[in-house]
């Protein structure tokens, strides 16, 4: 079974995050979820990422790579949207990284120093026509991403939603839902 680093997105540490997190536990993987927003919960997007933009960008990934200290090397990183920065960080640049599952987000491999690791499969989760995905270019960084990669996939959904997994937003579209915890639980397996 897997070990599971798993980011929230900018609304914070959701109840629907804790969901997914726990999906995964029943499934035999060890996953922790650390809160890098240190309790705060936002209903609104937008306020979400003005937190984090008031907070630094920055201080936001270097929570994430403290909440990976102590773990062993073979681990899976996975981050929804905002959460997708330090999980790519983590795996691109963390020796032993058994993976990344990136949801909702995608950022140029270059922002990490370059290539994709050739032993590190990757997933890439969004839906179509999400405005911030595919207007925000990263579509094209998770098109290049899988490119470059040895084992990648990106999938698709149809719709618009951008935080479609976490069933605690009204965003949540449970057909696309069950099916991308179908293929990340094949990853895991």
């Amino acid at each position: 079974m897997a070990e599971v680093l798993l980011f929230h997105h900018a609304h914070g540490l959701t109840p629907g995050v804790a969901a997914f997190a726990e999906r995964l536990a029943e499934a035999g993987h060890t996953v922790h979820v650390p809160d890098l927003y240190e309790g705060r919960i936002f209903v609104d997007l937008g306020d979400g990422l003005q937190y984090a933009e008031e907070v630094g960008f920055g201080t936001i990934a270097e929570r994430g790579l403290d909440a990976a200290e102590g773990l062993r090397g073979d681990v899976v990183y996975a981050g929804f949207s905002l959460g997708v920065l330090p999980a790519q960080m983590l795996a691109q640049t963390k020796p032993g990284a058994a993976g990344a599952l990136l949801f909702s987000a995608c950022v140029p491999v270059s922002e990490f120093g370059g290539a994709w690791p050739a032993n590190v499969p990757v997933q890439i989760h969004a839906m179509a026509e999400d405005e911030l995905f595919v207007d925000d270019g990263d579509i094209d960084a998770a098109r290049a991403l899988v490119a470059g990669a040895a084992d990648g996939e990106l999938f698709l959904y149809p719709g618009e939603k951008h935080l479609f997994a976490d069933p605690s937003l009204s965003s949540y579209d449970e057909v696309a839902a069950v099916l991308m915890m179908e293929r990340v639980l094949a990853f895991l397996n």
